[in-house]
């Protein structure tokens, strides 16, 4: 894990989304990139600089974030692009080869009672690079358990279990795996990767109307310190699917939740 994206604002809160992922990327010697979006629509006739003028301004109020956290022995950059926040990341990710992105799940604009806003969710829609979404506040602290959900066991490559293989490792962390039977699951769902199993302690299966509510189920006896879910279309975030917002009502955990980018066959 080399490359990290943190997408922040210029609320107060974005300091702490910053500085959990400047511990988390000193664990893995990781350099931080601080992604930085601004939006400029030239008319004919405006000044040439003034994408420049604007850039530069956005540059100061995110020094200033960066400024009030504790950057230790990490190496911060501030990555800079004009348009869609989405076509900022996949433009970013082409250029550096993003390993993950660190973000709050929510905008700070976003009414609190929503878990995942407009924004992340649109990240976590529309890319397909492996995400931490950690809530507001949260303080980083060694991930030693994990619990894996997902509604269907089948992965088209290995290689997307690279970031949950990564933390594992690190911090030598226990994963337990939860199967959730939905409706309409196939007999193939139920053959649940080896790569996947092989990382592991135990596997649990529930059968749910969907997959978070199999979380909602094991998450007060598994009580890990993590989740990991994967992208799909029919996946974690159904609703997601549907929509860029999810409520807090629909789906809730106060800790750092691991989104793997994986498609079905």
């Amino acid at each position: 894990m080399n490359n990290i994206l943190v997408p922040i604002g210029t609320s107060p809160n974005s300091s702490d989304t910053l500085q959990y992922a400047i511990d988390f990327a000193s664990k893995f010697g990781a350099q931080v990139y601080v992604m930085d979006v601004i939006t400029v629509i030239s008319a004919a006739g405006s000044l040439a600089n003034v994408e420049q003028k604007v850039a530069q301004s956005s540059k100061v109020q995110i020094k200033e974030i960066i400024d009030t956290v504790n950057t230790g022995k990490v190496d911060i950059k501030i990555a800079t692009y004009n348009g869609d926040i989405v076509d900022g990341v996949k433009s970013i990710h082409k250029e550096l080869g993003i390993d993950l992105i660190i973000m709050a799940p929510r905008s700070n604009d976003i009414k609190e009672e929503l878990y995942l806003g407009n924004t992340s969710g649109r990240i976590v829609k529309q890319t397909n690079i492996p995400a931490l979404l950690v809530p507001k506040g949260t303080k980083f602290k060694p991930i030693k358990s994990i619990m894996t959900a997902f509604g269907s066991g089948i992965l088209k490559r290995n290689r997307v279990l690279n970031p949950l293989v990564a933390i594992k490792d690190k911090f030598r962390a226990s994963i337990s795996l939860l199967l959730v039977k939905r409706p309409g699951y196939s007999e193939e769902d139920l053959q649940v990767n080896t790569a996947l199993l092989d990382l592991s302690q135990k596997l649990n299966i529930t059968e749910q109307a969907s997959t978070y509510l199999g979380v909602l189920e094991y998450f007060q006896k598994e009580q890990p310190d993590m989740l990991c879910v994967f992208r799909r279309k029919r996946g974690f975030f159904k609703k997601l699917w549907e929509k860029n917002t999810v409520p807090k009502s629909e789906f809730f955990v106060p800790i750092p939740v691991l989104v793997l980018s994986v498609k079905k066959v």
